[in-house]
């Protein structure tokens, strides 16, 4: 079956398989093909993993072979990603396109490996979100940052210091590689995935950013609520607008109100604010 159903398919496929180690994926004509380091592939967590695929159409088999090594996204990186322009605010390129100094916020991304460069839905109505937001003197927490993208972004609208991390050392250093390009000293990233906000990242913020899968955020939803101050904002994508209500159920549980939604060929993208209670005696 070819189609947005089938793209969609494959997207789901992709992010869950990139929650058990996968790296890169090409799409073809009956599904797609995942890359993995051989002493990352355990079997058993990837079934687990594909258990919950959310789409009843489609059944979801898979076959392994070990292949040379290569860099998987080497002609992707070859290549490239075309500038993406949003609205008159922001450019953002990568090293093959010169930069236009015509936007008054320029992004350059370099993704070696990574996933977020501003090309994929979710990634893109985060980044329009920021560009909407006062974020002069906030601190972000960017939680599954990959290119560091945005990280970046809130950096370069005038968040005074962005935390990213990642499970992946490859999207760490690809993080810090990005905020050096974009001359950025206030972006900084760790490997490690939430139970770093009890350790190295403990804190508040003001803005915690999550482009992760819907499994992941409703595990971690309790300790990025714990993690935001007071009257702080919350911004999560990665899901499609089927979990929505799941997802709001468990941040309303937590105390979070819902602000915005916006979708993009079915990915969704809910805002939230931690409001302050102010108590008084009588």
């Amino acid at each position: 079956m070819q189609g947005p159903s089938f793209s969609m398919a494959c997207d789901i496929c992709a992010a869950l398989c990139g929650t058990v180690g996968y790296e890169s994926f090409e799409e073809n004509e009956g599904g797609i093909s995942g890359y993995i380091q051989k002493e990352l592939y355990d079997r058993s967590s990837l079934e687990k993993t594909l258990e919950d695929f959310p789409l009843d159409t489609f059944s979801i088999s898979f076959e392994t072979e070990e292949v040379i090594d290569k860099n998987w996204n080497e002609e992707w990186e070859k290549g490239g990603f075309n500038p993406i322009i949003i609205g008159d605010q922001c450019i953002i390129h990568d090293l093959k396109h010169p930069s236009d100094k015509s936007y008054p916020i320029d992004i350059t991304i370099d993704a070696c490996q990574a996933f977020g460069t501003g090309t994929h839905n979710t990634t893109r109505m985060i980044v329009e979100e920021l560009l909407k937001m006062t974020l002069q003197d906030k601190r972000v927490l960017d939680c599954g940052c990959g290119t560091g993208i945005l990280s970046v972004t809130a950096a370069k609208c005038g968040a005074v210091a962005a935390y990213g991390y990642d499970i992946d050392e490859w999207s760490v250093s690809n993080t810090i590689h990005n905020a050096k390009l974009n001359s950025l000293e206030n972006v900084s990233a760790l490997k490690g995935d939430s139970t770093l906000l009890y350790e190295e990242l403990m804190g508040k913020y003001d803005v915690v950013l999550a482009n992760i899968n819907r499994n992941i955020l409703l595990n971690d939803l309790p300790t990025l609520a714990n993690s935001m101050a007071d009257n702080g904002t919350l911004i999560i994508s990665g899901f499609y607008k089927e979990d929505e209500s799941v997802l709001i159920a468990k941040a309303r549980a937590l105390g979070l109100v819902e602000e915005k939604r916006n979708s993009s060929d079915n990915w969704a993208m809910i805002k939230f604010v931690k409001r302050q209670v102010n108590f008084s005696k009588h």
